[in-house]
Parts: structure tokens; sequence; C-alpha cells
């Protein structure tokens, strides 16, 4: 038996199963073995410093997977934003066949890829937003609820509500993120609409991932409770895990009319890369969800992916079967 969705059919995977982009994990290190155990993986190509560097990025890839994979690509309001357009010329010479994109107005990269028959799938955390994106071209939506790591957006939804409620009005693949972790909850995303899962927070703590092992243990010992919302009072929301700075930038937020400047030496980039550096995991901010509950152990990639669809498969043809009268 294999678990086979509009999703693993449009894009040519095995498993309904993505390793979404992720900054500073999505590396080739990362991304190969989630393609080779026959999920979805995303290269992070703001991780990489220039364009250049993630043309060899993808180079490098190939040279650890036959299979397909892809490239993130997030979109920032900047002052000097970063030289999209040749990112995503990396992107079209490299040979790549699948974009996530997220963040603000990805209408032009999205032309541009379509024209090169890139696929697109695009992140959202509300359904208005996934609705806009369809009408953009893309061919697929990953729907963000609360419980994810990083940007929840502002609307608090969880997935609970969020993904049958897009699955209601968006005709298009869709992809169900945050909270996602096990077969359990592959199982329950497709029962309520989507058509796979997207994973962050359970690929960081598997063996390949390139971070350091302080930060993983971490994440296992962890439960559900130990994440921080900062930059609510900036209205540009992050999940993030609890740890001594994010206390501190939530206790500076909470004194009210916090600025940016305030906590910006606490969530500055170099701060949080030397505390991965260093396995210090109290030294920087760190993105984590809130599924750090569900993570018990440190598998290889296709140990996880392997598990997940036998224990998917065994659910649906034992578990539910059993309770239909």
């Amino acid at each position: 038996m294999a678990i086979k969705t509009r999703f693993t059919e449009a894009f040519g995977v095995e498993h309904p199963i993505v390793q979404g982009g992720m900054q500073w994990v999505g590396y080739a290190e990362m991304v190969a073995p989630v393609a080779n155990a026959g999920g979805l993986g995303f290269l992070t190509a703001l991780t990489q410093p220039t364009p250049e560097d993630l043309a060899k990025e993808i180079a490098r890839t190939r040279e650890m997977t036959d299979k397909p994979f892809g490239v993130n690509l997030t979109i920032l309001p900047a002052i000097n934003p970063p030289p999209y357009a040749e990112y995503r010329d990396a992107i079209i010479q490299g040979g790549v066949k699948i974009v996530e994109t997220a963040g603000y107005k990805p209408q032009e990269h999205v032309d541009h890829f379509k024209q090169h028959g890139i696929k697109v799938i695009h992140k959202c955390t509300a359904v208005r937003h996934a609705l806009s994106a369809e009408r953009m071209g893309v061919d697929a939506i990953s729907i963000d609820g609360f419980e994810c790591a990083g940007h929840p957006g502002e609307d608090d939804i969880p997935g609970l509500i969020l993904i049958p409620a897009a699955a209601n009005k968006v005709k298009i693949p869709m992809l169900a993120s945050g909270g996602f972790a096990d077969a359990r909850g592959l199982v329950a995303a497709l029962a309520l609409g989507a058509d796979g899962v997207n994973m962050g927070t359970r690929f960081c703590v598997t063996k390949e991932a390139p971070i350091n092992e302080a930060f993983k243990q971490r994440m296992v010992e962890n439960d559900e409770r130990q994440t921080n919302l900062i930059f609510r009072t900036l209205h540009n929301t992050a999940r993030v895990m609890k740890n001594a700075v994010s206390d501190e930038v939530v206790g500076i937020e909470r004194k009210g009319g916090a600025k940016f400047e305030d906590i910006q030496h606490l969530v500055a980039g170099a701060r949080g890369r030397q505390a991965m550096a260093e396995g210090d995991t109290d030294g920087g901010i760190w993105s984590a969800g809130m599924v750090q509950g569900l993570i018990n152990d440190i598998p290889t990639v296709k140990e996880l992916i392997d598990g997940i669809i036998a224990d998917a498969e065994k659910l649906i043809s034992e578990r539910l079967q059993g309770v239909v009268a």
C-alpha cells in the first residue's frame, strides 16, 4: 500500500511529505536525504550568501540525489532587498523544477518561474492569502496553522480550523503545515482535506539536519509549551523556541511601546548563528514549533519518513476501518 494524493501525482514524489525551506537548515545535507527517502526537500535560497553560492548548492544536491527537490525563495519587504532576479536565474539555470515561495507579493517571481515550466508552491497563513496565490497561478498551497514555527501570521487560527477552511475553497493541491511530526498528523491532514504535510521542526531533529546536537537534544526534551511568540507587538509574530533570549524579548514587549531597535541586539541573525555554532541553546533566537511536544527521538531522515508512511498505512487500514460498523 502507498499513500497517493493529488500532491504526489502533480509533483512526481513518492510520499506526501515535504521538508519546507528553513533558514540555516536547508542545505544539501538536509535536502538530498529527504529526496532519497521519497519526500520533497527544499534548499533555502537566502541561506546562501549569493546567487552563485546557491547555484553551487543546487549542483551539490544533484550529486547526492537523482530524485526531485526544490528551492525555497522567501520574499521579504526590505529597503535593500536581496538580488531576487539573480537568485531566480540560479534556480532556473540549475534545472530545478519545483520552487516554494513565501512572503511578500510573489507575483513577479511566480510569473518568471511559470514561464520556465517550474511548479510553484506558495506558503500562506490565511485562506484569503491562499485564494490570492491560487489566482496568481501557483500549482499548490502550503497552509500554515498557528502552531507552526516561524511566522504564523496575525490571525491565530490553528490548523484544525485553517486546513478544512482552506480545503473548502482552494481548488489546487494543498499541504498542511504547522504541528506535523508523525503518522497521526499525516492521516489527520488528509482527513481535513490536505494532500500532504509540510514539516520543519521535525526535520530539524534528525541525524542529517545540519544543526548542533545540543539544539536537537533540547527540542527532544522540550514539550509543547516550550515556544515563545515574539514580535507580537510589532505585528510580525514569530514562533521560536522558549529560551533565555526569547523570554527576554517577550519581557521587553510586555512592557509596551517596544520598537524593533529595543530588541534588535537580542534577535540578530549573527547572534543566533554564533549560538548555534557553539551549541548554546540559550544564546540566540531559534525557530521551533509546538510540535516539539511530539518529538521524542533523533532518527535518520529515511527512518522518519518510512516510519510515518508505514504507521499511516496501518492507521488507515486498521484503526480507521475498524471504527466503521
